[in-house]
């Protein structure tokens, strides 16, 4: 029947195919749709390498199939499983999304295959995938020895091994480890190995059959735990260990002849018997047979017999790895079933003439290994151990031939290896030395070489392992400016956002903490800025720099890293002067007063800041009358005669003119690039030196004109001279009053401040008014009311009032200086001129008895002031 319906349907095929043709041949071709193929971890596609958890629950939408045609027709999407086979999905032809149906598990099925197909009505591609099941925490161990019933001599030693308990977890990964623990485990004397599941009876607990003689021990078997319908979930079984306690007899076995030593010769053989062992049951009036067994430290190359004791060698002795054997022997008594009861123990050293045939071997946690690796932050602390190295070394001969050095061979002496001698075997630890040295910016990783090589052996047997650290990047450095201080210049007048100076700073850190930010801080930087990235300096798009105003500027420039870590630099700016003033004088007309014999000066000022634009150089270009009879001092611009004139009458044979007056147009011009230069018109009237009048005095200051050091000085002595003669005349006076013991009324006066007359100056070389008006002074206002303080006590005067003047007004302010105005003057150049003082009258000496006599008078003054007082109160 199914060759029938086959048969039927490959000619259906055949028709089909035949109208396809058919039809391909009036209409154009149609391609078939196909699906997306987004890779294993996208959602949507056509399933390929799909993944799913064993604990989806049903009726979750696992995936979209999806897929296109290229004429653009609507697709429709179809799912099916190899006939017998569980169906686990349901499509949604339409949307292609795909539902899980049916309850996965893993432990039962972990893969299975689906065909998924698209069609657009014409055409149908179907694609055969493979889905896999993923492992949840969905299996509790299962013990497979448990239950049991066991049997242990009350007689067993503490901490013997009576049982090993075992358990599957038929999950993967974390959820497939187990690992077990006793319930009630204070109460119970007996402990199990978490990892190996093998019970041994607590250290320091024995068995009593007369206090128990059955426990019963609850194991619980726990999986690591895993991921369970998105929650971490820890399954875990239990079993009941039952332990009979058996009783032994009282009095165990006793060695004879103890201690025993045995000796293993150079030409012993396997087979020869080494030393034979004697026990006898402790109970004598009903002995039982003896039972000769190992219990440790025979290492599998010595036999015992069972019923004689005679031990024996298995091996040659080249082979043995030890000097000296300590071998626990027990004697046990047989009872009448053939048990093993109670026994005794005894050790039998033999010692062994050992063969260095053992080189030392380095050791890691699974075994000997010659290669190290550890991966740290760089810089940690100097005398830390680097514990992520677990390194062991041993040297499984004996005696001298066990004995080795220790050394580490590396870059510097970063770190050190402790104990550096060593017998049989020992824990290899080693610390950091130099913290400093450790540095990931010099080193990525080191390399050392951990050398162990015997001491005292001929062969001088040795082994290496290498050790490889890797060094981790910490933030253990600031940034760091490629110099300490940066100098810039810059013309004046730049434009705003030109720039100035580009400023450098290193991180040898790595990632962010090697990324350096610029800043400028300080009185300074008001007028620069700083990208923040690139260091570049440059000046604020409305800075204005005027090497007039202000040259110099210095500020701080800081780098930061990422976490704040940050060193400065300091930046110098140098406004350079450009040539943009041109001498100026103070007037553009001037007018002179040249005596013979002495020049008048003239000045112009540059406000240019810097030289030479600021330096004058002064000519004279034009002279009116024509013949100049004058020379300027270019540098200083003073004007004088020429040499050759020494008085009027040789400028009267130059000149017909009566006025001895000249017009001299004076140049100044600057020496900068461009050089600029302004002019003046200069008139000098010429005049003859003329005597002073006043005597001495004037000629000596006519004199010394141009010295003015000169005349400070001798003002200077006049002072002084004056003040000797006043502390000799006060000295004298205080002398001859404390010889007189005369009594003088003591008191103050106040008196108000009289008006400051001020200083009339007159010119030296002007006609003097009459002598009386030279010396004219105003006369002195009428003296106030003086109101006087009594400090006599003798007087018998009391609650006098006192009314003290006002205190004097302090002076007003000056007036504000003009505003400064470029290109304008508002100042004027000073003349030097003088004018001699006239003397002082002489005043009037003061005799004694005038002193005397005000005092009296001022006395008098007082009462009078003190008695109107009383009488107005």
């Amino acid at each position: 029947m199914t060759s029938f319906f086959r048969m039927k349907n490959v000619k259906i095929c055949h028709l089909s195919l035949l109208f396809v043709f058919v039809h391909a041949c009036v209409a154009k071709a149609d391609y078939a749709p196909y699906f997306y193929d987004n890779g294993p971890y996208s959602q949507n596609g056509n399933l390929a390498l799909f993944s799913l958890s064993e604990d989806t629950p049903i009726g979750t939408q696992i995936y979209c199939l999806n897929g296109t045609d290229p004429e653009g027709q609507e697709v429709k999407y179809g799912l099916s499983f190899d006939p017998g086979s569980k169906e686990y999905f349901k499509v949604d032809p339409e949307s292609g999304n795909i539902t899980l149906v049916e309850k996965l598990d893993r432990e039962k099925q972990d893969s299975f295959d689906v065909y998924v197909s698209i069609t657009d009505g014409q055409s149908k591609v179907v694609e055969r995938v493979t889905v896999f099941v993923m492992d949840a925490n969905d299996e509790k161990p299962e013990f497979q020895n448990m239950p049991e019933i066991i049997d242990v001599v009350e007689t067993t030693e503490s901490g013997s091994s009576i049982y090993k308990v075992e358990a599957v977890d038929r999950d993967t990964g974390s959820g497939g480890s187990v690992i077990y623990y006793l319930q009630n485990h204070q109460s119970t004397l007996f402990v199990i190995d978490r990892h190996s599941g093998v019970v041994r009876i607590k250290p320091g607990e024995m068995l009593d059959y007369e206090k128990t003689k059955t426990h019963f021990v609850t194991v619980i078997a726990k999986d690591g735990g895993g991921n369970f319908n998105g929650k971490e979930q820890f399954l875990s079984s239990s079993a009941t260990l039952t332990i009979n306690v058996i009783d032994a007899q009282d009095t165990p076995p006793s060695f004879i002849g103890t201690p025993y030593f045995g000796y293993v010769y150079e030409v012993s053989v396997p087979g020869s018997e080494i030393f034979t062992v004697v026990a006898k049951d402790g109970d004598v009036a009903n002995p039982n047979p003896i039972h000769y067994s190992f219990d440790d430290g025979d290492d599998g190359v010595f036999r015992i017999n069972k019923t004689s004791g005679h031990i024996t060698l298995l091996t040659y002795p080249i082979y043995l790895k030890r000097e000296i054997f300590s071998i626990k022997v027990r004697a046990s008594e047989v009872n009448p079933e053939g048990r093993l009861m109670d026994y005794g123990l005894t050790t039998v050293v033999i010692r062994v003439v050992d063969l260095n045939n053992n080189p030392p071997t380095f050791y890691g946690e699974n075994g000997p290994q010659n290669m190290f690796e550890l991966t740290m932050y760089e810089h940690p602390p100097e005398g830390e151990m680097l514990r992520g190295l677990k390194i062991t070394v041993n040297d499984s001969d004996q005696g001298a031939n066990a004995k080795f050095n220790l050394r580490l061979i590396g870059p510097g002496r970063m770190l050190r290896v402790v104990p550096q001698t060593i017998l049989n075997e020992a824990q290899v630890t080693i610390l950091v030395e130099d913290s400093a040295a450790m540095d990931y910016e010099k080193h990525h990783f080191l390399t050392y070489k951990l050398l162990a090589v015997e001491i005292d052996t001929p062969e001088r047997f040795s082994a290496t392992a290498d050790i490889v650290i890797h060094l981790l990047d910490t933030n253990d450095n600031a940034p760091k400016f490629s110099s300490d201080y940066y100098i810039a210049r810059i013309p004046e007048n730049s434009p705003g956002g030109s720039n100035v100076v580009s400023v450098t700073a290193t991180d040898p850190d790595s990632g962010p903490w090697g990324e350096v930010m610029y800043s400028i801080y300080g009185s300074g930087a008001e007028l620069f800025l700083i990208q923040p990235t690139s260091g570049i300096i440059y000046t604020q798009p409305w800075a204005s720099l005027d090497a007039e105003v202000r040259s110099k500027y210095n500020f701080y420039v800081k780098a930061e890293d990422a976490e704040g870590r940050y060193s400065l630099a300091e930046v110098f700016v140098t406004v350079l002067d450009l040539n943009d003033h041109p001498p100026a004088f103070n007037d553009n007309f001037l007018e002179k007063t040249m005596v013979i014999g002495a020049p008048v000066k003239i000045e112009a000022v540059d406000d240019d800041a810097e030289v030479p634009n600021n330096v004058i150089e002064y000519a004279i270009m034009k002279a009116e009358p024509d013949n100049n009879i004058f020379d300027i001092n270019a540098d200083t611009g003073e004007i004088m005669l020429k040499s050759y004139i020494k008085s009027m009458a040789i400028i009267q044979n130059i000149t017909k003119q009566r006025d001895f007056t000249w017009s001299l147009v004076v140049q100044a011009r600057d020496r900068g690039q461009p050089s600029f230069s302004t002019t003046a018109v200069v008139k000098i009237d010429i005049t003859e030196a003329t005597q002073l009048k006043g005597g001495p005095l004037g000629s000596f200051l006519m004199q010394s004109r141009n010295k003015p050091l000169q005349i400070l000085g001798m003002l200077a002595g006049v002072i002084s001279l004056m003040v000797i003669v006043t502390v000799i005349i006060s000295t004298a006076t205080f002398m001859r009053n404390k010889k007189s013991n005369r009594i003088l009324p003591n008191r103050r006066v106040r008196r108000r401040q009289r008006k400051q007359m001020g200083w009339s100056v007159k010119h030296p070389f002007k006609a003097q008014e009459t002598s009386g008006e030279k010396f004219k002074v105003e006369e002195e206002v009428q003296e106030p009311d003086v109101i006087v303080e009594n400090v006599n006590y003798n007087n018998n005067v009391n609650n006098v009032v006192r009314h003290w003047p006002p205190p004097p007004c302090a002076p007003s302010l000056p007036p504000p200086a003009p505003p400064y105005i470029p290109g304008e003057r508002q100042w004027t150049v000073p003349t030097i001129s003088a004018t001699v003082a006239p003397k002082p009258k002489k005043k009037p000496a003061i005799s004694r008895q005038d002193t005397i006599n005000k005092a009296l008078v001022s006395e008098l003054k007082m009462r009078l002031e003190q008695k109107k007082l009383l009488t107005h109160q």
